[in-house]
This record gives structure tokens, C-alpha cells and sequence, in this order.
């Protein structure tokens, strides 16, 4: 016989009765971790207490929801690939833009909120609503700082327009391409 195969030797007589004496002793002494249920079954108590503690997902807490905002301002405030098509936006102004974005995805999500949905389709929601106004955020300041600086030809606009970022966009995209033969 090698080191891999192995041999269960059948149980000894006395293994048997110590076996049986020690069911037997399960079965006479109540077990105070069951509990009855309403249909006659009886489950533990752990399973019992993890039916009534819940992870809950939605909604998130306020130090997470001022995570968001502070991820946000710094989002719209330094470089990001976001900064780099539309501009940055000031400190305060990011501050202030990213409390409203919060509120109003916060808002909306849980306006969307049923009974049947779980956490993580309200978190989706809510994230989608945080990137759909964020991004129109800086599109609309984008697209206003490039509306004045049209009417004040004299100054260059703080932050690329719209249509710079557009037109540089197509021109990268019809850029002529070389195939070998």
C-alpha cells in the first residue's frame, strides 16, 4: 500500500455504542439554540437572528454621501480626463455644483425606489444620476464660458469651449490612417 491510498478500518464495537449512547443523550436533552417555527420545524437560533439583521445597501449614510461629494469636487476642481475636454472648475464652484449633484441623484434614486428593488438597482440609479449631471454640469459651463467669450472677443476664455473640444475630437477621429499593402 503507497502513502496515497489509505484505510478506514470499520468501527469497533465499543466506537458503535459510544456512537449510539451519544445520540441517544442528543435526543433526550433539549437544545436551547432550536427554536419552533410557525410550521413545526425548528431552526437555530443563529440562522433565526440572521433573518432579522439585514445588510441594507440603500441608503447610504451621510459619511458616505459626503465621500461622494468631496470624490466629486475633486473631480470637478483638478485634472481629470473630464477637466482635460471642458476645464476645471473653481473651489467654491465645484463645492457648491457637487452638494447639488449629490442632492438632486439622491433625491431621484430614491423618488425611483420600490418596494421589491434591492439596494444595489437604487445605488445604480443613484451613481448614473451623479455622472448624468455631473457631466452636463461642466457641458453647460463649458458651453457658457464659450458663449462669453464670443461677446467678450477681447479675453480668452478660462476654460476650452465646447466646440474647440468638439472640433478637436472629429479632427483626431478623421485623422487619415496608413494600411500597408
Amino acid at each position: 500500500m503507497t502513502d496515497s491510498e489509505s484505510t478506514i478500518a470499520p468501527p469497533t464495537p465499543e466506537m458503535e455504542s459510544e456512537y449510539q449512547d451519544h445520540e441517544q443523550q442528543q435526543q433526550q436533552q433539549p437544545n436551547p439554540t432550536k427554536k419552533p417555527t410557525n410550521n413545526g420545524n425548528t431552526t437555530t437560533a443563529a440562522a433565526a437572528n440572521t433573518n432579522t439583521l439585514a445588510f441594507s445597501i440603500w441608503p447610504p449614510t451621510q459619511r458616505t454621501r459626503d465621500a461622494v461629494v468631496a470624490r466629486l469636487v475633486e473631480t470637478l476642481s483638478k485634472q481629470s480626463i473630464l477637466s482635460k475636454r471642458y476645464g476645471t472648475l473653481p473651489s467654491d464652484e465645484a463645492s457648491s455644483a457637487a452638494r447639488l449633484i449629490e442632492e438632486e441623484a439622491f433625491s431621484a434614486a430614491a423618488e425611483s425606489a420600490s418596494a421589491e428593488d434591492d439596494g444595489i438597482e437604487i445605488l445604480q440609479v443613484y451613481s448614473r444620476e451623479i455622472s448624468r449631471r455631473m457631466l452636463d454640469t461642466v457641458k453647460t459651463r463649458a458651453s457658457s464660458a464659450a458663449a462669453s467669450s464670443v461677446v467678450d472677443a477681447g479675453t480668452a476664455p478660462q476654460t476650452p469651449s465646447l466646440e474647440a473640444a468638439s472640433a478637436t475630437a472629429a479632427s483626431e477621429d478623421s485623422s487619415p490612417t496608413v494600411t500597408e499593402s
